[in-house]
C-alpha cells in the first residue's frame, strides 16, 4: 500500500514539474508572436519619431533589455512552478504571468504595426499592473523569483513612463485613422 501511495505522489510531483524545455517553448513563441509584425528590433524609425522624455533608453538598449527580463522571468516561473506549494497565491502567480507573456507578445503589434502610442502604452501600464501582482502573489512563495520579477516591475515602471508620456505628446495614427 505504501509503495503504490509513493508512486501516486512521484506520478503527480512529475506532472507538476516545471520542465526547462517548457521556459523555452513560452520564449519561442512569445517573441515568435512579438516579432511577426516588424521583427526583432521594431521599427526604430517610427519610435525615434516621437517625442520623448529626456531620460528614455536608446532603442538599441530594449532587445538586450527585454531578452535579460524574458530570461529572469522564466527562472522565476521555474522557481514557483516547481515549488511544493499548491495554494491559491501559487495558482493565481501562474496565471498572472501567463498574462504577462501575452501583454509581452502582443505589445508590438499594438505599438508598431498598428502605429498606437496609446495602444501601447495601455499595454506597458498593464504589463507593470500585473508584474506588480505577480511580485505581490511571489514573494510569499520563493523571495529569489521575486527578486527576478522585480527587475521586470523596475523596467516596466520606466516603460510605462515613457510609453504613457509618448502617448500624450504624440500623434496616435491607429486612433487617427479611426476618427478620420
Amino acid at each position: 500500500m505504501d509503495n503504490n501511495q509513493i508512486n501516486l505522489e512521484s506520478i503527480s510531483e512529475r506532472q507538476n514539474s516545471f520542465r526547462w524545455w517548457y521556459a523555452v517553448i513560452i520564449f519561442i513563441i512569445a517573441n515568435l508572436v512579438s516579432a511577426l509584425p516588424v521583427g526583432f528590433v521594431g521599427d526604430k524609425v517610427f519610435y525615434n519619431n516621437f517625442e520623448q522624455p529626456q531620460f528614455s533608453p536608446p532603442d538599441w538598449l530594449f532587445a538586450p533589455m527585454w531578452l535579460f527580463l524574458n530570461i529572469t522571468s522564466l527562472i522565476a516561473l521555474s522557481i514557483v512552478a516547481n515549488s511544493s506549494e499548491s495554494t491559491v497565491r501559487r495558482r493565481v502567480f501562474l496565471i498572472l504571468e501567463a498574462i504577462g507573456w501575452v501583454l509581452f507578445a502582443i505589445f508590438t503589434t499594438l505599438y508598431f504595426w498598428m502605429r498606437s502610442p496609446i495602444l501601447g502604452a495601455v499595454d506597458t501600464v498593464a504589463g507593470l499592473a500585473v508584474g506588480f501582482a505577480s511580485l505581490v502573489y511571489c514573494y510569499g512563495i520563493d523571495r529569489r523569483a521575486a527578486f527576478f520579477i522585480s527587475l521586470r516591475v523596475l523596467w516596466l515602471c520606466l516603460a510605462s513612463y515613457i510609453s504613457v508620456y509618448i502617448a500624450f505628446h504624440n500623434t496616435d495614427g491607429f486612433f487617427r485613422s479611426i476618427s478620420n
